[in-house]
C-alpha cells in the first residue's frame, strides 16, 4: 500500500523534512553548482513563499556536514568531504519591522547566541562590530572559514517602502552589519543571501564586486519552486485525490493545476514554474483556493502604487529589459519592478532580438489577487466589501446567463471609478472594462477579428458566450447594431453554447454606463 503523502505546510526546515518524512523535492543539484562555480558570495531573488528558506536550511545542513540527511539525494553522489564548517544564519523574517528597536532585537537575540557559542565574552557595543568578533571568533574556534546566511536580507526595507523615515533607519543598521561580509573576507567561506529584491545602496552590493547574482540566471531557474516534471515525480498522489474529490479525470485535476498555480518563470529559458506554497495547500486539502494571496504583499503593493500614481493598464503585457526588473528605488520605486519582485506579474519570454522581457499575469491565482490590490487604486467605494460584492455577484450573474443583472453590477461598479483611471477617451474606458472583466477570472477576448471587423469584448462562460460591442458617448442602440449588421456572433454558431448580444454605452460627462442593450 502506498505511503501517505505528508506535505510539508509552513515548514522551511530540511532537517525536519528529511528526518520526519514529509514530500521533498529534490533541490540539491543546485547546492552541488554552487560548490562547483565557486562563487564566495551569492545573491537570490524570489517572491515571498517560494521556498527560499528551505534551500538555506539545506545549505546550511550541507555545510554542517549532515550526510545522513541527504542520502538518495543528487548532492549525495558529489565529491565531497562532508567535513562541517561553522554556519552563521540570520534569519530576518522572523519580525514586521513597524517600529525601529525590531532589528536590534532580532541581532540581540542571534549574536548571544552566536557569542555564547564560540566563547566570546568580551562584547562590543556596536552590532557591526560584534558580528566580526563571531566571523573571526567561529574561524578560529573550528579551524575552518564560516559559510552565512541570511533569509530575507531585505525585509526591513521592504516592509517600510512607504515609511522614509524606517527605511533610512535600517539601510543604516542593515549596512553597517553587511559591511562584514567585505572587511571579513579571510574569515568566510560562502556567503549566501536571500531577498525579494536587490537594493543597490546597501553595503552588500555597492562594496562587493564579486557578487554572483543567480536570480535571471538560466542555471538557477528553478531553484526554487516546483516544475511541471516535478510535480508529475513527486506529487502524483496529491493529484489523484484532487481528481477523486472532484470527481473529475486525472488531465482535468492537472490542468486545474496548472491555470491557478503554474506560470512563473525567473529566467530567459528557464521552466514554467508552479508556486510551492499554493500547490502543496492544493495537494493537502484537494482543492483550488487562493493560498499565496494572503502571504503576499499586497496592502504594501497597494499603497505604492497610490503613491507613485501608477499608471497600470498597460502593465499586464509589456516588455522591458533586465535593469528593469533587478532593483527597486524605495522613494520612487517602479511599478513593474515592485508587481515583477512581488509575484504579481513574471517573465513570460524572451525575445533576444529586442532584448526584453516579455511580462504578465503568472496564473488565474495570481490575477484574482492582483484584483484584489487594484480594486483600491480604482474604486471609490463606502467601504471595502461593497466592491469586492459588487464584481462578485457580476460574475456570479454572467455565469447564470443574466445579462441584465450583470450589466447592473457593471453599471455600479464604473459609479465608483477613481479619477486616477483616466477615462476621457474611447480607447480608455475600452481598457477599464477589459480590465475588470479579465481580472475577475472570466475567459476575455479584446478585438476578436471577424471577416468584417472586431469585437470589442468576447466573454466566455461553461454555458454563454457574450459579444459586446462598446461605444463612447454614443447609444447602446448603435452598439447593438453594429454587432448584427458585421455579424460579430457568426463567428460562435457552431460554438453550442448560447450566445448573448450586449450593446454598452459609456457617457463621457458621467463617466459611467449609461445604457445598454441586450439580445439573445
Amino acid at each position: 500500500m502506498e505511503q501517505e503523502m505528508v506535505y510539508p505546510i509552513g515548514l522551511q526546515d530540511f532537517k525536519t523534512l528529511r528526518e520526519e518524512g514529509y514530500v521533498y523535492i529534490d533541490k540539491t543539484r543546485y547546492v552541488a553548482e554552487l560548490i562547483k562555480s565557486k562563487s564566495r558570495y551569492c545573491f537570490l531573488a524570489r517572491p515571498r513563499r517560494f521556498g527560499k528558506s528551505l534551500f538555506l536550511s539545506t545549505l546550511q545542513c550541507f555545510f554542517e556536514g549532515r550526510r545522513e540527511l541527504f542520502k538518495g539525494l543528487d548532492v549525495e553522489s558529489m565529491d565531497w568531504t562532508w567535513e562541517s564548517y561553522p554556519v552563521l544564519r540570520l534569519d530576518l523574517n522572523r519580525v514586521g519591522y513597524k517600529v525601529q528597536g525590531e532589528l536590534d532585537g532580532v541581532y540581540d537575540n542571534t549574536f548571544k547566541k552566536w557569542e555564547a557559542e564560540y566563547g566570546i565574552t568580551d562584547i562590543a557595543e556596536s552590532f557591526s562590530a560584534r558580528f566580526e568578533n563571531i566571523i573571526e571568533a567561529a574561524h578560529k574556534k573550528t579551524g575552518r572559514q564560516v559559510v552565512i546566511l541570511v533569509d530575507e536580507y531585505d525585509k526591513p526595507m521592504v516592509a517600510n517602502i512607504n515609511n522614509k523615515e524606517n527605511i533610512d533607519h535600517y539601510r543604516e543598521k542593515l549596512s553597517s552589519v553587511y559591511s562584514n561580509f567585505k572587511s571579513s573576507a579571510e574569515h568566510i567561506r560562502m556567503v549566501f543571501l536571500t531577498g525579494v529584491s536587490r537594493f543597490g545602496k546597501l553595503s552588500v552590493f555597492s562594496d562587493l564586486n564579486n557578487l554572483v547574482d543567480i536570480t535571471f540566471l538560466d542555471d538557477y531557474s528553478d531553484i526554487c519552486g516546483i516544475t511541471e516534471r516535478e510535480m508529475l515525480g513527486n506529487l502524483h498522489q496529491g493529484v489523484l485525490r484532487l481528481a477523486e474529490s472532484h470527481d473529475i479525470s486525472k488531465d482535468s485535476a492537472l490542468r486545474l493545476l496548472k491555470r491557478n498555480y503554474d506560470g512563473y518563470r525567473f529566467s530567459k529559458n528557464g521552466s514554467d514554474i508552479y508556486n510551492p506554497w499554493s500547490l502543496l495547500n492544493a495537494m493537502k486539502d484537494s482543492e483550488i483556493s487562493n493560498y499565496w494571496n494572503d502571504t503576499g504583499m499586497p496592502r504594501i503593493v497597494a499603497e505604492t502604487l497610490k503613491r507613485v500614481d501608477a499608471d497600470l493598464e498597460s502593465m499586464f503585457d509589456t516588455y522591458c529589459s533586465a535593469d528593469d526588473l533587478k532593483g527597486l528605488d524605495l522613494m520612487t520605486p517602479q511599478p513593474l519592478a515592485l508587481l515583477y519582485q512581488t509575484g504579481y506579474l513574471t517573465i513570460k519570454s524572451y525575445n533576444s532580438k529586442i532584448k526584453r522581457y516579455r511580462l504578465g499575469i503568472p496564473n488565474e491565482e495570481v490575477k484574482k489577487g492582483l484584483f484584489n490590490v487594484l480594486l483600491p487604486y480604482y474604486v471609490k467605494c463606502r467601504s471595502d466589501e461593497e466592491p469586492k460584492k459588487l464584481v462578485g455577484d457580476m460574475v456570479m450573474y454572467f455565469i447564470l446567463g443574466e445579462a441584465d443583472k450583470a450589466m447592473k453590477c457593471m453599471q455600479a461598479y464604473f459609479a465608483g471609478v477613481h479619477f486616477k483611471m483616466k477615462m476621457d477617451n474611447e480607447n480608455n474606458f475600452h481598457n477599464a472594462f477589459f480590465l475588470l472583466m479579465d481580472l475577475v477570472g472570466l475567459e476575455t477576448e479584446t478585438e476578436s477579428a471577424t471577416s468584417d471587423g472586431s469585437i470589442d469584448i468576447t466573454v466566455k462562460t461553461d454555458d454563454y458566450i457574450y459579444v459586446i460591442e462598446l461605444k463612447y458617448d454614443g447609444t447602446a442602440e448603435q452598439a447593438l447594431r453594429q454587432i448584427e449588421e458585421k455579424k460579430y456572433a457568426r463567428k460562435y454558431q457552431m460554438d453550442g453554447r448560447q450566445i448573448i448580444r450586449i450593446g454598452v454605452n459609456f457617457s463621457s460627462e458621467s463617466r459611467c454606463i449609461e445604457d445598454w442593450k441586450i439580445e439573445k
